[in-house]
């Protein structure tokens, strides 16, 4: 049993950049797919799956590098378990000035730290990527 999945994720991806593995493969979630539908639509990952599982199915990410360098220079994972962090839409981190993204769970979904102060709406942050 995992205490923070969130977190895993993370070190998965990380020990896949490190490696230069072309891809990783991490147990399935909600969470965990709208995090890899931002980490596309926001240009660090080249793609990413479910394949069909016996119980919760895994989650496939195409990790993307640019000059054989990884397109993820870092992760860190804000909120955790023991220490949840929040942020209203004017607080909410901005990662080294608008390079990376901080993930943010609100109340519209999980989204950017940018979208966050489009739609004026705050909430827990998740990690943030650059």
């Amino acid at each position: 049993m995992l205490t923070d999945p969130i977190a895993d994720t993370l070190t998965r991806i990380r020990n896949a950049t490190m490696i230069k593995a072309d891809k990783v493969d991490i147990p399935a979630s909600r969470m965990k797919l709208e995090i890899s539908k931002l980490l596309k639509e926001e240009g660090f990952i080249r793609a990413y799956k479910i394949l069909k599982d016996k119980k919760q199915g895994i989650l496939r990410i195409s990790l993307k590098y640019i000059d054989n360098k990884s397109a993820i220079t870092g992760l860190k994972r804000v909120s955790k378990p023991g220490r949840r962090v929040y942020a209203g839409y004017r607080d909410v981190p901005e990662v080294m000035g608008g390079v990376g993204i901080s993930i943010v769970s609100t109340p519209m979904g999980i989204l950017t730290d940018s979208s966050c102060r489009n739609e004026k709406v705050g909430g827990e942050v998740l990690c943030l990527i650059w």
